[in-house]
Parts: structure tokens; sequence; C-alpha cells
């Protein structure tokens, strides 16, 4: 029994929206390159719009804003603020159409514009520099296609945006540390060395901290998943959580075949970023909470006497930006504690695990059935047997 095409189509859809490129045949990925990578260039087409009007309001190719912000200057601010959750809400819209034809037109439009922002609205005066940049993002998001990388990334962001959805309940969770983390936040040794430390030497210490703490996650995710990648670990009830996928009618194995060092590195990776995903849009969300705190609440009086009068002006993403630097790293710093926190209490939280990780387990049970079925009925015949 051969898919039918649009079955086929449709079961490698179902696993790229989950983040695991390395489960499709051979050959697969570099398919349908142009229009798989059309979410992507749309996002990176928004960027370029808003690059092109940064440059048409001010007319300058970078964001300076130091002391007391003009209105210009405010509006060029409110599009700082905007520009990455409305490239990513657009790339999302993109990606839930199956229209070929039209992600063909949203690729080549993408690109168009991005082209335009090149020549008008680029980091730097120079064009060809520009182009040559341009050139080389979309060069790497259709290699990033091609490669699967791109499929987990957007599994990652999707992810992201589907976790803001329970970030209260998160929060929750993560009140004993904001309340432990106000004591930081007004702590004038914190103050001086996030005033005084190189940002470099800053994300050296936050990805040290990090490293940590998602060294917790793995040890414990891991251990959870391993008897159910053994071949006997199917169970009668895994086939049922097929119904309405494009796996319902495809036949099953009795015994799972081992899993290639690809998809266990990939099974492993996307289980690793859900759960870092999570917690990482957790503490994200708690530092930007203290950051509009900061804003509220620190005067330039204040600012000197915590800082031994450090710059009213900071610089993050290139950009010089009318926020004190020091309330910038306070709010990364703050971050990254918040991060370490989450992740021990996911380690060692009962309530969290069978809330948050439970279900992941689950559905990867139910993943690698699909898995099985697709590999039963996209396998290469027998010699001398012809597939009915």
């Amino acid at each position: 029994m051969t898919p039918t095409s649009v079955q086929r189509l449709a079961a490698e859809r179902w696993f790229l929206d989950r983040g695991l490129p390395a489960v499709l045949r051979p050959g697969v990925l570099v398919q349908r390159v142009w229009t798989r990578s059309a979410p992507a260039l749309a996002a990176l087409a928004v960027a370029m719009a808003f690059s092109i009007l940064v440059v048409g309001v001010t007319g300058k190719h970078t964001i300076d804003i130091d002391g007391t912000p003009t209105r210009t200057e405010w509006f060029v601010l409110g599009v700082v603020v905007v520009v990455l959750p409305t490239a990513a809400f657009v790339g999302w819209l993109v990606s839930r159409s199956d229209d070929v034809r039209l992600r063909a037109v949203v690729s080549t439009a993408s690109v168009g514009v991005g082209i335009l922002g090149a020549l008008y609205g680029g980091p730097s005066p120079r064009v060809w520099a520009d182009l040559v940049a341009e050139a080389v993002i979309v060069a790497l998001i259709l290699l990033g296609t091609a490669s699967g990388g791109g499929a987990i990334l957007g599994w990652a962001v999707r992810m992201m945006l589907g976790n803001l959805a329970s970030v209260g309940n998160l929060l929750l969770r993560a009140l004993p540390v904001m309340l432990l983390t106000v004591l930081v936040f007004f702590n004038g040794p914190v103050w001086t060395m996030a005033a005084t430390v190189h940002r470099p030497r800053l994300w050296f210490a936050l990805v040290f901290l990090m490293t940590i703490a998602v060294s917790f996650l793995l040890s414990t995710m891991m251990a959870g998943v391993r008897p159910i990648l053994l071949p006997d670990a199917k169970a009668e009830q895994d086939a049922a959580a097929l119904r309405g996928t494009p796996f319902e009618t495809m036949p099953d194995r009795p015994r799972r075949v081992d899993l290639s060092r690809s998809e266990r590195l990939n099974v492993g990776f996307v289980l690793a970023l859900s759960q870092i995903v999570q917690v990482l849009t957790v503490s994200i969300v708690t530092g930007l909470l203290f950051f509009a705190f900061g804003l509220i609440l620190i005067s330039p009086e204040l600012l000197a006497a915590l800082t031994a009068n450090g710059s009213p002006d900071g610089r993050f993403l290139g950009m010089t930006l009318p926020v004190p630097d020091a309330l910038i790293q306070v709010s990364m710093f703050l971050t990254a504690l918040t991060f370490m926190y989450l992740a021990a209490r996911a380690v060692a939280d009962k309530e969290y695990r069978t809330q948050f990780l439970d279900p992941l387990i689950e559905d990867l049970r139910v993943t690698l059935v699909a898995r099985d079925r697709y590999r039963t009925v996209t396998a290469d015949p027998p010699p001398g047997n012809t597939p009915s």
C-alpha cells in the first residue's frame, strides 16, 4: 500500500510543523524550498519595510537617540518596539496557508521588498554592501529551509507564541523569585556592576548561568524520554491519538525500528528546546516587567546615586536609545536569574512536570507511532517486488 501524494505531503508537513525534519525520507527537505521559505521571507520583508520607514522619516541609516527624544524619535522608538512582533505575526499568518501559488507569490514579493529595503533603507549608506547582506540573509533562509533548521526554528517561534497563553500560570510559579529579585533590583553594587561591566562580558556571564540551567533540564528530560525510544515501547492506545491525522489509515508495524542518529538528535533537541523556550518566555516577560518598572521608577537623580553618575543613554543591538544602559543590563541579569530558578523548579516540581513535561513526552509517543507508519509506507520495496 502506498500513500497518495496529497496524503504524503500532509504527513511530511505534519512532521515539519512539529520540528522533526530528520524523520522525513532523504530528498524531501530540498523539495519546494522556495514556497516553504515563504514565512521566513515574509518576516524579513516586514523588517525591511520598517527599515525603509525609519530611513524615510529620519534620513539616517542608524538609530541614534540620546537625551530627550523628539516627536519623530518617539515614533522611531515605537517602530522598534513593534517590528519584531509584527514580523513574527506576518510569518505565522503565511505559515498557516497551504496554497502553494500564494506562498510562491509571497516569497517573490518578499524578496522584492528586501531588495527595496537594501536600496533605500539598509543599515548603512553603502548600497552594494546592503545588497550583499540581503542576498546572504535570503541564502541562509533557503539553506535553513533545505536543511530542516527552518522547520525547527518556525516550530520554536510558534511554541513561544503559544506559551504566551500560559505565561500567567508560569509567572505565578516565578513569583517567589520575582519577590527576591526586587531586592537585587534595588541593590547598589548590582547597579554599579551593571554600569561598569562591558556588554560582551555580561553576555558571557549570562550564557554561563543559562548553560548550567539548561543542563538541569536536559538531565531530567532525557531520563524520561529514553524508555519510549525502545523498540518495544509501543502501546495500543497510541494509535487512537492519530485519528484525524494523515497517518490514520497508514499501516503500522509491531516493533519500532531504531531511530537513526539524526532522528535521536532531532527528537532530543526539540524536546529540550520546548522546555527551554517555555522557561525562556516567562523569563523574558519577567525581565521586561522589571525593565518597565525601572523606566517608571528610575529618575536621573536615583540613577546617578545607584551608578555613580552612569550614562542615561544605552545601546542595544547597535542602537543608541534614551534608556540607561545600567537598566538594560540589570534587566538582562534578572532575566537570567529567573531562567535559572524556573529551570531548577521544572526539575524538582512534580506539579510542573505533570502539567508541562508529561504532555510533551506523551506527544512524543504519538509522534513516534506516526514516524513508524510514515517509514512503513515510504520504505523502498524489496528487489523484484512492486508496491501496491
